[in-house]
């Protein structure tokens, strides 16, 4: 990639009609350098490339000759998993995965469960019930939960309409569920 920027800062340079001289003029890089600079004699950095594209009015990306970002927009495919809808609203695998999840009202109430990774929950509309370890929470639209997921937890609808979440999952978190056993209340 190096190796072609100094070919593409001449052509941009050419393009444009300007000189060696004009051009260090307005960088404050010297003739030579900038001569050195395009034969591909001297290898370009951040400071010699920054005042270049500003210079010729044009992204950095350009003169190195980056590949173009594409569309920033993530297309979501809504999956079905157990009876949830889960919307990705992330597209890299690996890492932090966000989701906004759609809970059915009426779920059977099931074991706790636990699972590598960490877990942060964001309520936007309806209400969650969230049992985590000996806590047992309703959580409203507007509040946040976040916690290990080696607790064991489950969480469900508190009420007769759906809930919607924003859900992120820390690394692994996506796992299945492993079942872990916790006393009974009675």
């Amino acid at each position: 990639m190096l190796e072609a920027v100094g070919p593409r800062l001449r052509a941009v340079r050419l393009k444009r009609g300007a000189t060696l001289a004009q051009l260090s003029t307005a960088t404050g890089i010297s003739v030579s350098t900038l001569s050195r600079l395009e034969a591909g004699v001297r290898r370009p950095t951040l400071e010699l490339l920054l005042p270049l594209a500003r210079a010729h009015q044009v992204p950095l990306d350009e003169l190195i000759g980056a590949a173009p970002t594409g569309d920033p927009r993530v297309h979501a495919h809504p999956m079905q998993r157990q009876g949830r809808t889960l919307i990705p609203l992330t597209r890299r695998p690996g890492g932090v995965q966000a989701y906004k999840m759609l809970v059915p009202p009426g779920e059977p109430e099931s074991e706790l469960q636990s699972h590598e990774g960490y877990e942060w929950m964001y309520v936007l509309a309806g209400r969650l019930r969230l049992r985590l370890g000996e806590l047992d929470l309703v959580m409203k639209a507007g509040e946040v939960a976040e916690f290990d997921t080696h607790a064991p937890h489950w969480f469900g609808s508190a009420g007769p309409r759906p809930v919607e979440l924003l859900v992120l999952f820390g690394p692994q978190g996506e796992r299945l569920h492993v079942r872990a056993r916790t006393p009974r209340r009675s």
